[in-house]
């Protein structure tokens, strides 16, 4: 799962100076309408309401920068909840308590009158911690939401470059073994060069163009594993020990591209080799509704046989890469190696 706690710490969009005065700037104009009564305001409506944004003000600059993200946003919500109602109780009360007094003794020159009763009082103040809590969670949600597009939008991306550089290491690996094989028939001067030439042309299209696409179906996947196959029989003339069964529900099942290549190419390159009688390549694959099941297993390789086995984990390695990438949980690879057969086995779930 993407960790977003270190993306949203560098990309924290909120700007205290800019939200408060936003924030008390709209409160004003409101409060000053109120307060006038719809009327033009004038010197004293002006102070009156400077003075009463002062008395809230406290509260709701405790409540934004204190309560809510050590309590609320920690989902300590029982102890928020009493921080809350605390602080909202204590400084209605100090307003109630002192307000008008200090605002009287400031300003002697002007007659001031209370606009609402201590009830009132209790319900504005709410109001204002109440929708300003609600505001500055609703412009976390925004920063949030936005932030978590551009990280998903940059993990996208670092995955199309991981995409990308395995699908690299692949196709010049594929294109190397396969001209190796155009070689070896060339200097024996085969009859069939022709027929591997235009078989090899086949493959490369797939390779080159149709592998690009995210996913193909399952029916162009297998037609490339046996083309891919009966062009192997040219570079070992002889090997005919080889069985590819299938049983396939749907043809236009969605699979990776070249997810399979590498694990039958490694069979013909390291499960081949000595006396042909002593190999094998046993391919099984079958797929059934969102289930599919891929079994490869050839002649185990032999103990010593270390450059093998490290050129042979590398292209797994590449494989399990992949698959966490594509098929992130809903898949399980397992490898499976006795003194006589080296087997490997793919199961993809395409739904959680």
């Amino acid at each position: 799962m993407l960790n977003l706690n270190p993306y949203l710490k560098k990309l924290n969009n909120h700007r205290p100076f800019l939200f408060n005065l936003v924030l008390w700037f709209c409160s004003f104009v409101i409060l000053l309408f109120i307060f006038s009564k719809g009327q033009k305001p004038i010197k004293i409506d002006y102070i009156y309401t400077i003075g009463f944004l002062t008395s809230v003000a406290i509260p709701v600059v405790i409540n934004l920068y204190i309560i809510v993200p050590r309590f609320l946003k920690k989902e300590k919500y029982v102890f928020f909840a009493l921080v809350f109602t605390a602080n909202l109780i204590l400084f209605t009360q100090l307003h109630i308590w002192f307000f008008e007094p200090l605002i009287d003794t400031l300003f002697p020159n002007y007659f001031f009158m209370s606009y609402f009763s201590n009830t009132r009082y209790i319900v504005i103040f709410s109001i204002f911690l109440i929708s300003t809590t609600l505001l500055k969670l609703s412009e976390d949600w925004f920063y949030f939401n936005q932030n978590e597009n551009k990280a998903l939008k940059t993990q996208n991306e670092l995955i199309q470059l991981q995409l990308a550089s395995l699908r690299s290491q692949i196709n010049p690996h594929f294109l190397f073994n396969s001209l190796n094989v155009i070689y070896a028939l060339a200097i024996q001067k085969k009859e069939n060069i022709k027929d591997a030439i235009v078989q090899l042309s086949d493959i490369l299209r797939y390779v080159i163009y149709d592998s690009n696409a995210e996913r193909v179906t399952l029916k162009e996947e297998v037609t490339f594993l046996k083309n891919y196959i009966d062009f192997q029989k040219f570079r070992v003339q002889g090997f005919d020990n080889i069985s590819l069964k299938t049983i396939i529900e749907d043809e236009d099942f969605k699979i990776y591209p070249m997810l399979l290549l590498p694990l039958v190419e490694n069979s013909f390159k390291h499960g081949i080799k000595g006396n042909l009688e002593d190999t094998f390549i046993n391919i099984e694959l079958k797929q059934q509704g969102d289930a599919f099941y891929f079994k490869i297993e050839n002649n185990s390789l032999k103990e010593n046989d270390n450059i093998s086995n490290e050129k042979s984990g590398v292209g797994l390695e590449n494989i399990q890469k992949n698959l966490e990438i594509v098929y992130p949980k809903n898949h399980a690879f397992i490898i499976n190696k006795t003194s006589n057969i080296f087997t490997v086995q793919l199961t993809i779930n395409t739904q959680p």
